[in-house]
């Protein structure tokens, strides 16, 4: 903090507000009801309908808005002067009347947002931050208090910085998004060109099987489960694994082998038909009900390939097309339904591995640019977090002068 600033109490640029909307007003409706405050953005969003039965308080424009429960997670908003009439909140909120000759509303906005605040919070609050932020707590709080115009000076940098950070963060959403379509593209650009196909079950030597249904648990015991989550993402994810409760009898046919197929019977409407690999990791595992094992000719087909053909939009859609359920959460396949799947014919083995490693080969660079993309995620996260320290440290100036 900058050695000219003054440390004083919130309660001299803030009063609490202490209204109330009518009754009346209430019960007619004419007043809009604060149904929460973002986290992110501080926007204040408002119930659809305005039947109350709780306690309110009255929020006038140009108040500061906290939420009592939620403000050290960001719930705190500016209830702007634009607007031309007052809104009610819970009495789990609370609003302020800012000194406007002292302070600017804004400053304070982003003061209690940051994490020297926080820590003012730990310090100074009985409880820190799992109090319910009320007035007592809050007012008493002393704050850093740069003179008005160095206020003002501050927040058009943070908004600056923030703006330019918003930014960052959306083109990164777009990247991730193209960077996702990628593969998606890869594999259709693929598979699309085979136009001649078999019913699968022509190439399939082991029929599809669901796993068997006991109950099972966490902690290690029993014969261990694959479980539905499993195979959420294409591929067989073996830390997805419950146990037995020690007393169960499996079938041969429920083990599992290296190179056998699950497939997803039933899950959530995207991840029906989701299927992968059995790893020799999972040898002798068994799977959950919910999850199919199958097997193919391997001296004809390559069971990778397989999951390639399954994860292209053309299957994926020929599945959503034939998933039943009468649940919204969860969708299901059958037998039936994947021994009718059509599978594409006239390709080779070695050019089935030669697609394979091609296709394995590109969602490793893939893999790579969102390890990077979560590296740069991590920073822009953290980046206005550093914004905010070093403006109520006084450093704001230096530092935007350095970006």
């Amino acid at each position: 903090m900058s050695k000219s600033w003054s440390m004083v109490p919130l309660g001299e640029v803030l009063a609490e507000r202490q209204e109330v909307p009518s009754a009346d007003i209430l019960a007619k409706g004419e007043i809009r009801i604060v149904a929460k405050i973002g986290f992110g953005d501080g926007r204040i969003q408002f119930r659809s309908n305005t039947n109350t039965r709780t306690d309110m308080i009255l929020i006038r424009p140009g108040d500061l808005v906290l939420s009592g429960i939620n403000a050290t997670k960001g719930a705190i908003a500016v209830y702007e002067d634009k607007n031309a009439d007052p809104v009610a909140a819970t009495i789990h909120y609370s609003a302020y009347l800012p000194n406007k000759e002292r302070s600017d509303v804004r400053y304070l906005w982003w003061l209690l947002r940051s994490a020297m605040f926080r820590d003012l919070l730990l310090e100074y609050v009985p409880g820190g931050i799992k109090t319910e932020l009320k007035a007592r707590h809050l007012l008493p709080i002393p704050i850093p208090l740069p003179p008005f115009p160095e206020q003002r000076r501050i927040v058009a940098h943070i908004q600056n910085l923030a703006g330019q950070v918003d930014e960052a963060m959306r083109l990164r959403s777009q990247s991730s998004g193209a960077v996702a379509r990628w593969m998606e593209s890869c594999i259709d650009d693929v598979m699309s060109r085979y136009t001649d196909t078999c019913r699968f079950a022509e190439v399939i030597t082991f029929n599809p099987r669901s796993g068997p249904s006991f109950p099972t648990q966490r902690d290690w015991d029993g014969t261990p489960v694959l479980m539905p989550s499993a195979v959420t993402g294409f591929g067989v994810n073996i830390t997805k694994v419950e146990y037995g409760i020690g007393n169960e009898r499996i079938s041969e046919k429920d083990s599992l082998v290296t190179g056998d197929i699950l497939i997803a019977r039933g899950n959530k409407r995207d991840q029906v038909g989701n299927a992968g690999v059995v790893p020799i990791e999972a040898q002798r595992c068994t799977f959950a009900n919910l999850l199919m094992r199958l097997q193919v000719d391997s001296t004809k087909i390559d069971p990778h390939f397989c999951i390639y053909w399954l994860r292209s939009p053309r299957m994926r859609n020929h599945v959503k097309r034939n998933m039943t359920g009468t649940s919204p959460n969860i969708q299901k396949i059958n037998q039936r339904i994947i021994l009718d799947y059509p599978f594409p014919t006239g390709i080779s083995l070695n050019e089935q591995q030669r697609i394979v490693s091609y296709l394995d080969d590109t969602e490793a660079r893939i893999e790579l640019l969102r390890s990077l993309q979560a590296e740069t995620s991590a920073e822009l996260d953290a980046m206005l977090p550093s914004i905010l320290d070093k403006a109520f440290k006084g450093e704001l100036l230096w530092l935007a002068r350095s970006i």
